[in-house]
């Protein structure tokens, strides 16, 4: 009687644990698929100036970028050279704005866009996580 208890008790957990793993890897193939820009993306992008600027010159980006159409929010750093700014696809592009940013405000710039390495290095802390791992094996079978 014991046996046979302990014997159905594996199989269910066995099926609950196959269960879950399947519901896993739908849900990370869900998640992980390309999705078209919606009313709530935002996205970010970099401008890197070839130029030394000072904070009178930061003051003037970030007011320059806060004001143009579908930007959320703008880092302008003096020290680095580099501008970054999050805005929402749907309503415009980066491209767009740093063309416009080039001409308006006459700065050296250019858009900064990391190699397909540094796409893939991306975070450091999730390649090692077991959610990574499984993600590339459900990504490697499909």
């Amino acid at each position: 009687m014991k046996r046979r208890t302990v014997k159905r008790a594996l199989k269910w957990v066995g099926i609950t644990l196959l269960l879950l793993v399947v519901v896993l890897a739908v849900h990370i193939y869900l998640v992980t698929r390309p999705q078209a820009p919606t009313e709530h993306t935002v996205a970010m992008a970099r401008i890197d100036l070839k130029q030394k600027i000072d904070q009178a010159d930061a003051d003037k980006i970030n007011a320059w970028l806060s004001q143009q159409k579908g930007v959320d929010h703008v880092l302008c750093n003096p020290e680095s050279a580099i501008v970054v700014f999050t805005f929402k696809p749907v309503q415009t592009s980066a491209d767009s704005i740093v063309a416009a940013f080039k001409i308006q405000l006459h700065y050296k710039a250019q858009r900064y866009m990391p190699t397909e390495e540094e796409m893939q290095s991306g975070c450091p802390v999730a390649a090692t996580s077991v959610t990574f791992k499984v993600y590339h094996f459900f990504r490697r079978i499909f």
